[in-house]
């Protein structure tokens, strides 16, 4: 899941990005709302997190914009302005949910999970395919009953090709999916990645095929289904 972050404190931007890093994210941060704005307008997030005293470009002006373009895109306004009637407006622009700084990141990630699910077309909270288990609000995976051991990236993965099953998914949109814009990386990396997930799951009879020249898909098993 890719989440834009706007915030110009770069201490608190920092923060927040490191946190939801750690729980699987992908964030990009801009820190004016000129930049979000282009970003906004370019490429695909879940998730925006808005902040409103913004330089270039206030919070509101992005969000309008955003609305305007006819883009659902979810956003999250984050701001220290207390007054009812800010929040009020805010929601009335198209915001989604309002949080007032300072916030506890506990919440702060409840609030954002709540807002992703509820921007996804068609959200599976379970994933059932033959042996495989995917639990993708608790981010938990299970293979025959037991846990699965994996790393805030490869968790990332696995949901991102389960939720796509028997699709094709290039190393471009796995980079795009899994990686920041800060972040070097290349398609052989990403090659190697997908053999060491390969072969956590390989065991029990789940496969990750490669079509050469274009990606790689995660195989549904005969004798599973996807669950929701």
């Amino acid at each position: 899941m890719r989440i834009l972050l706007v915030e110009d404190d770069a201490l608190l931007a920092d923060g927040l990005a490191r946190s939801l890093r750690q729980s699987g994210y992908v964030v990009e941060v801009a820190g004016d709302g000129k930049t979000a704005d282009r970003w906004l307008e370019n490429e695909a997030f879940d998730l925006t997190i808005l902040d409103l005293g913004l330089p270039e470009l206030d919070g509101s002006t992005v969000l309008q914009r955003l609305r305007a373009r006819k883009q659902r895109t979810p956003v999250l306004i984050l701001s220290a302005r207390l007054a009812i009637e800010e929040r009020v407006r805010l929601l009335d622009l198209g915001a989604d949910d309002y949080v007032v700084k300072p916030v506890a990141l506990v919440e702060l990630e409840a609030r954002v999970r709540a807002l992703i699910r509820r921007g996804q077309t068609a959200p599976e909270p379970f994933i059932t395919l033959g042996r495989l288990e995917l639990d993708t609000v608790g981010k938990r995976a299970w293979l025959g009953g037991n846990a699965l051991e994996l790393t805030a990236r490869e968790w990332a993965a696995l949901e991102f090709l389960a939720s796509r099953v028997n699709r094709i998914v290039n190393k471009e949109q796995f980079m795009q999916a899994l990686y920041s814009w800060e972040e070097e990386i290349t398609p052989n990396a990403i090659e190697k990645f997908i053999s060491r997930l390969r072969s956590k799951l390989e065991p029990a009879g789940v496969t990750i095929r490669t079509v050469r020249g274009l990606g790689y898909y995660l195989e549904k098993p005969e004798d599973g289904n996807e669950a929701g």
